[in-house]
């Protein structure tokens, strides 16, 4: 198994890099550095090349194999995607964005591109992540909208070849119910009902033990991820909108909100994604 990680000599390189191994780790995959450069600045000197290259591996830890490759491309974003469409990636993984604020996340244009057009499910590192141990554990954000079959293989399957615990997480945004008559434990009721269901299906792939399930709510998204709690080594796995296109990745609304209330790192899988490896 291949990741794809999108490197540029900047902070945003190495939170890419630091995430990418982490995630490696758990599942002996090989980090493939990818240097995008446009047509210009592909004719720097071998020994500059060299430079680049020493300084993302050093960057990589000892027990992680790892590659490094610079690609002219007038596109960052499609450098990438074709690069992990050669490589047949599982993964790719680039950092966010440089200005976010309590390691949380604001979406670079990079990060923004690769959400619109990856066919491969895209990781996305929070700024500063420098974690050096493996995943703890995945949490599944699962609603109840089209799609969310897809999110729920894929993180079974990766917990299960982890051996590392999973957590379903229903969203439910308050202030966006039926105000008229509203009365809580009934609004709740569908959610309720949803995470039992996705509950049941993980659990008849993974020991009882290593999944639980939640149901987080607030009168915003904020409010609701940030009452449910997160581990160190950590990591989200969420679906595309039900507006993508077939095997590309559309962050929705909901999603987008999510992906900047979050503390930790956050994997978006692409619509009707039929792989299971990440």
């Amino acid at each position: 198994m291949k990741y794809v990680v999108g490197y540029r000599p900047d902070e945003r390189g190495a939170d890419a890099i630091a995430l990418a191994a982490v995630i490696a780790k758990t599942q002996g995959a090989e980090l493939h550095l990818v240097n995008v450069v446009h047509g210009g600045a592909s004719k720097d000197s071998g020994s500059a090349v060299d430079d680049l290259s020493h300084r993302a591996l050093s960057l990589v830890p000892a027990e992680v194999k790892a590659t490094f490759t610079t690609r002219n491309h007038e596109s960052f974003v499609h450098g990438l995607i074709e690069a992990a469409k050669e490589d047949n990636a599982a993964l790719i993984v680039v950092g966010a964005a440089s200005n976010g604020l309590f390691k949380r996340f604001t979406v670079g244009s990079v990060a923004n591109g690769l959400l619109h057009a990856s066919p491969v499910p895209v990781a996305l590192a929070p700024r500063g992540y420098n974690r050096k141990d493996p995943l703890s554990r995945l949490t599944v954000m699962t609603g109840m909208r089209e799609g969310w079959q897809a999110v729920l293989d894929v993180g079974t399957s990766a917990a299960a070849r982890r051996s590392v615990p999973l957590r379903l997480v229903s969203v439910v945004e308050i202030d966006q119910l039926e105000q008229s008559d509203f009365d809580l434990d009934n609004a709740l009721s569908p959610a309720r009902q949803h995470v039992k269901t996705v509950l049941a299906q993980a659990a008849a792939k993974l020991p009882k033990d290593k999944v639980t399930v939640t149901l987080a709510h607030g009168k915003n998204i904020e409010e609701a991820i940030d009452g449910i709690g997160w581990k160190s080594g950590e990591i989200v796995i969420v679906g595309s909108s039900r507006l993508a296109e077939n095997s590309k990745i559309f962050l929705g609304s909901t999603a987008n909100k999510i992906l900047r209330s979050l503390p930790v790192p956050m994997v978006v899988v692409p619509r009707d994604f039929q792989e299971q490896g990440i």
